[in-house]
Formats: structure tokens, C-alpha cells, sequence
């Protein structure tokens, strides 16, 4: 009988070069990156046999782990480097914060549930990325300014429009990538600080669930399963 180590060690591999590599993403640190990262370790227990199949997943509490391929894509799209300092506004069980940090950045996540944060604390703890990623519990919507400013932001949830403290907190030449739409379908843009102005390039159309807060959405349930 196969190791259980090994086989999911497959399925990652499977998963970098048929969902990622076969696709557009093409950053090599990034696929490394993902091969790296144990993402059957940051999913609920009764869905780790799926955590490597090319779909999102249910977490709980109406939020999911997003598609292997979105995670890819919103990481190459906002070239994290090294030492960056990077915010996420939506930690849910910590996987793209430990994507992150597998590519050297200082990683800021936030969460508003206070379940799925405890939750993404215990996930990195055990995966060796916790002195790596500080998880908050609170309103992502008004960022962190505490270890603001950033050279990346990456928002896992759609919002109605660019929250004021998002730009704010963004570095000079920082990168902010952020799906912008209705509750129901989203674009995804990336956002360029160039001092006092911003690029914006519209990548793909997405579906992410709701960013709720102060500077995204009301409160509401949400049963639809995006992400």
C-alpha cells in the first residue's frame, strides 16, 4: 500500500502541472510554491480527498477555499517577491497565506470569523508556516494599518467597489489584486500604485463569495457556492 504521504505528494504534483502549469500560469516560483504547499491540509476533514481537485471547497460558515488555479492566478498576477509585506483580506483556513509565505513574504491575513481564524491559526501551525503569517480576526474591509503599507494585497472575496483603505495602505509600486462586481459574478483587476494614481487591468471574470463589511457588503446569509 502506497504511503499516504507520498500519494498526496502526487496529487499536488497532478495538480500543479494539469490544473496550473497546462494553463497560464507560467511563474516558476509559483508552481513551486503550490507544490510545496500541503493543501489537503487546509481544507475541512471530510473534504481532503478533494483538496487537489480543480474546483473550490466549502469550509463552512459560507466560505470556501478557492480553486488551485485562482490561487495560482491571483499569486503570479501579483508578483510577490522576497520580503514583501503582504496583506490578505479573507484568511479562511490559511491556504493562500501559506502560499505567501512559502514565497518569502511577511504575511498579514484577516478574518472576520472568529471560528475560521482560530481555525487557519491551528492549519499553519501545524504546516511550519505560523512565525511566518499573522492572523487577525476583524473588518478586512478596513485592512490593517498597523503593519501597513503593503507591497501586496490580495482580496478573497468580491466586493461592490476598491475599498479607500485598501489604496491607502498599498505601497508605492504595491500591487492590489481584488475581484470587483455583484454578489453574484465578479471581474478580477489588478491595481498598480503609482503615487498618487492607479493602473487598473481587468483580468478574467470570477465568482467569489461576498466581502462583508463596513467597506464591501452588508451582512447576509449566503448559500450560494462560489470561490
Amino acid at each position: 500500500m502506497a504511503d499516504i504521504g507520498t500519494a498526496r505528494e502526487s496529487e499536488r504534483q497532478a495538480m500543479v502541472e494539469g490544473q496550473l502549469r497546462a494553463r497560464d500560469i507560467r511563474d516558476q516560483r509559483v508552481l513551486e510554491a503550490m507544490a510545496k504547499v500541503p493543501r489537503h491540509e487546509f481544507v475541512p476533514i471530510d473534504q481532503a480527498p478533494a483538496a487537489y481537485e480543480d474546483r473550490a471547497l466549502p469550509i463552512g460558515q459560507w466560505e470556501t477555499i478557492s480553486q488551485p488555479y485562482i490561487v495560482a492566478l491571483m499569486t503570479q498576477t501579483a508578483a510577490v517577491r522576497p520580503g514583501d509585506r503582504a496583506l490578505e483580506i479573507g484568511t479562511g483556513f490559511g491556504y493562500q497565506a501559506a502560499v505567501l509565505a512559502a514565497l518569502g513574504a511577511e504575511v498579514t491575513t484577516i478574518e472576520r470569523n472568529a471560528t475560521l481564524a482560530e481555525q487557519a491559526r491551528r492549519n499553519l501551525a501545524r504546516t511550519g508556516f505560523h512565525g511566518r503569517v499573522e492572523v487577525i480576526t476583524g473588518d478586512g474591509t478596513d485592512g490593517y494599518a498597523d503593519a501597513a503599507p503593503y507591497n501586496v494585497i490580495l482580496v478573497t472575496a468580491g466586493a461592490p467597489r476598491v475599498p479607500e483603505a485598501f489604496v491607502s495602505q498599498l505601497a508605492d509600486g504595491g500591487r492590489l489584486v481584488i475581484p470587483i462586481g455583484s454578489r453574484e459574478v465578479q471581474q478580477l483587476h489588478l491595481l498598480v500604485k503609482h503615487g498618487a494614481e492607479l493602473s487598473d487591468s481587468v483580468l478574467e471574470a470570477c465568482q467569489f463569495v461576498p466581502l462583508v463589511g463596513k467597506q464591501g457588503w452588508p451582512q447576509a446569509p449566503w448559500p450560494r457556492f462560489f470561490g
